[in-house]
């Protein structure tokens, strides 16, 4: 990777594209219908419910059960945070490819529709914080994805234009979301999202996939 890239913008996901998290959330959601009498789902079925927030998370999760949502999501919430770092780990090359693309110039932002403190508290974790120039989780302020607000958000911010900014993702929200902003879209065929009826401009098997093709 050789070029200078002073004025891009690549915003990232975060489950399913720098982090494997589907085990600890499946524990948060088994843990919440535990309290109400429910048997465990297993991982493969919880994650089909992962991509558009934990509120759709929780809903999805307990669907016929008679029982309060929002209690279900505090619930929920707590046993996620309790278990957020039992078995999440980056993808691989993810930590390499953040830096490398810093080096070169690239502007970082996270777009994802975990909460904003969660989303704080992994990158943290894992030692990438430092990397991002904005992180942009689930938040009351902007509708999250696939709504394309934290884009536009991340692009007024950091003043990159449509045609310098990339969004790399694994799940149809975070595909929608870039086009409808008018960005180019990378999926992210190694997570664990679908993708539906959306299109892309590049599809990788790795993060460093995307990063090395940039220098191409």
């Amino acid at each position: 990777m050789q070029k200078s890239h002073e004025h891009h913008l690549l915003l990232c996901d975060l489950d399913g594209t720098l982090i494997d998290s589907r085990e600890d959330l499946t524990t948060g959601v088994n843990l919440m219908r535990a309290d109400y009498g429910l048997t465990a789902l297993p991982v493969d079925t919880v994650t089909k419910y992962v991509g558009n927030g934990a509120k759709k998370l929780v809903e999805r999760a307990l669907h016929g059960a008679d029982v309060s949502q929002d209690e279900a999501l505090e619930k929920f919430k707590k046993y996620y945070k309790d278990n957020m770092f039992v078995k999440t780990n980056l993808y691989h090359g993810v930590k390499e490819g953040l830096h490398m693309l810093r080096g070169h110039g690239w502007k970082l932002a996270l777009t994802s529709n975990k909460p904003s403190d969660k989303c704080v508290d992994i990158l943290r974790h894992f030692m990438i914080d430092a990397y991002f120039d904005l992180i942009l989780g689930g938040s009351h302020k902007y509708p999250l994805k696939p709504e394309p607000e934290s884009i536009l958000i991340a692009m007024r911010e950091t003043g990159a234009h449509p045609g310098e900014t990339w969004i790399i993702g694994d799940n149809h929200t975070d595909l929608e979301a870039g086009r409808r902003a008018g960005i180019k879209r990378c999926y992210a065929r190694y997570g664990f999202g679908h993708i539906g009826s959306e299109d892309f401009d590049m599809v990788v098997d790795s993060f460093m996939e995307f990063v090395e093709a940039q220098g191409k």
